[in-house]
């Protein structure tokens, strides 16, 4: 190898120890819109209006990109619930319930941007929407298959949505139903109480035991971080349902969802609904 080619080589490489990375466009090796297959994402939109109604475009747009942050959220989720299950009795746990916590805070901020991007949806007028409604049926945000998933992982599972979803495809299916046999994040918290030796074997012991973690943050900080961290995914998850109805409300009044249901009606009926009612009751007796 000559001088002149070592000395090439040593320009690219820089603070790299030789490694042959090229960065730029000499490499071309790799592009943005590759490696984020743009052309695939962006030629995923297709209207069913005819002639196209302007807002169709932001309507998929939207509901894709909450897909999106649903596919990231189980994925945290999943990984924060696999660190707390990992926690073993009578060791030192910090890494693992550190990055759980750190898991469930990355949630937290993604739950709030799903909360305000009701907001882009809401420039949408209702009247806008009606050009194109009609033709999303029997289409219905109901059957978001990883937003049940999410659910489930959450600790809210009912395996009646997975007979009461129609149109599912057979891996869908599938997926729900590992969702309803796994550990919950619940589960994978009360396993983290049991490895610190804390009571377990019933609600009240359960309650007990955060009770007890909630007056002694000097030993069990990391305990009380993560009942605060689920409570806070418990509070987003619930404050996204209240302005998803509201919005509802504002678009399309008191008429049936596109796939059946009784609309805002069905919305608020879930309004109540709770993942973690020890650690909301918990606030009565601190």
């Amino acid at each position: 190898m000559t001088d002149d080619t070592d000395r090439d080589q040593a320009d690219y490489a820089g603070e790299w120890g030789g490694v042959d990375v090229q960065f730029g466009e000499q490499g071309a090796r790799l592009t943005y819109g590759s490696y984020l297959q743009l052309g695939r994402l962006l030629s995923a939109q297709t209207l069913e209006s005819d002639p196209p109604a302007h807002d169709e475009l932001l309507f998929i747009t939207i509901h894709q990109v909450y897909e999106l942050w649903f596919q990231q959220l189980l994925h945290e989720a999943t990984a924060a619930r696999d660190a707390m299950l990992s926690a073993r009795s009578g060791q030192t746990d910090d890494n693992r319930l550190w990055w759980a916590q750190h898991l469930l805070g990355r949630m937290h901020v993604v739950e709030r941007v799903l909360v305000q991007q009701v907001d882009v949806l809401e420039t949408m007028t209702p009247q806008d929407f009606l050009q194109f409604r009609q033709k999303l049926a029997p289409a219905s945000g109901f059957q978001s298959v990883q937003f049940r998933e999410l659910e489930f992982l959450s600790g809210a599972k009912d395996p009646s949505f997975v007979q009461r979803f129609r149109g599912l495809t057979e891996a869908e299916r599938d997926r729900l139903r590992r969702r309803l046999e796994e550990p919950t994040l619940w589960d994978a918290f009360v396993h983290v109480l049991d490895s610190k030796g804390l009571p377990t074997g019933s609600d009240a012991e359960i309650t007990d035991a955060v009770r007890r973690a909630a007056h002694d943050r000097s030993r069990y900080a990391d305990v009380w971080a993560l009942a605060e961290a689920l409570l806070q995914h418990d509070e987003n998850a619930a404050a996204w349902r209240a302005r998803h109805v509201v919005m509802v409300e504002r678009m399309i009044g008191t008429k049936t969802g596109t796939g059946g249901s009784s609309g805002a009606e069905y919305l608020r009926s879930r309004l109540d609904l709770r993942y973690y009612p020890l650690l909301w009751e918990l606030r009565s007796h601190l």
